[in-house]
């Protein structure tokens, strides 16, 4: 029997070739080029969500804004009330320079939605102190030069502020010896509680000093 061996060689190289040739003609859409698609998803308007309206004193002074049920606190701070203090880091909570005051207590301002804090109080850094008139965990981060590029401060001070504060309520951290009992501002205590505040410059020696000096102060 005579077998018949004129079959086209076939490379692995051909293969690939082929392969990758059918996956692009497979992105590129029937009605035009890809190039052209892409153009006309940047025309089209982003789809709008539903709206609400929202109260809220921020900085000692009533606001009300119409605004998509899904924007967070930050976004209603920064796009619509110029508040551009309060900063947007990582946006998934993780960094703190996003960090705000809301009813005496602290929180990630773009983890939560604007919608939720109807009739409540919100202070920015720039609700904290004035220029002229500096609160006084502004003035101890200039006075123990607490920073250093000074995109994290906004969210540091405001942290530290709403750390303080936690202490003389008598809060526990994951480090309180005695959870029953009244809280300091140890290094310790302080260091736990200001961990979500990234400083990617790293200038929390500083930081430590300028917090445990209002501290002292206050108590």
């Amino acid at each position: 029997m005579t077998v018949d061996v004129n079959f086209p060689l076939v490379r692995r190289r051909g293969v690939l070739a082929g392969s990758l040739a059918s996956a692009a003609g497979a992105l590129v859409p029937a009605s035009g080029s890809l190039a052209q698609t892409v153009a006309r998803s940047a025309a089209e308007p982003a789809a709008k969500g539903p709206t609400m309206q929202v109260a809220f004193k921020v900085n000692g002074s009533m606001q009300t804004l119409s605004l998509d049920t899904r924007t967070t606190l930050l976004d209603a701070l920064r796009e619509h009330l110029r508040l551009t203090g309060s900063k947007k880091g990582c946006d998934h909570g993780q960094c703190g320079a996003c960090t705000v005051i809301v009813n005496g207590r602290r929180l990630n301002s773009c983890l939560t939605l604007a919608v939720m804090h109807e009739g409540e109080e919100i202070t920015t850094i720039e609700g904290l102190g004035t220029p002229g008139r500096l609160h006084p965990m502004q003035a101890a981060f200039v006075r123990h030069d607490a920073f250093q590029c000074g995109y994290c401060t906004p969210g540091q001070i405001c942290s530290a502020v709403g750390t303080l504060a936690e202490i003389r309520a008598g809060v526990p951290s994951h480090v309180s010896a005695d959870i029953t009992a009244s809280q300091a501002a140890t290094p310790d205590e302080i260091r736990e509680r200001m961990s979500g505040n990234i400083c990617r410059c790293g200038a929390y020696a500083n930081m430590l000093q300028a917090i445990q000096e209002v501290a002292e102060v206050k108590s």
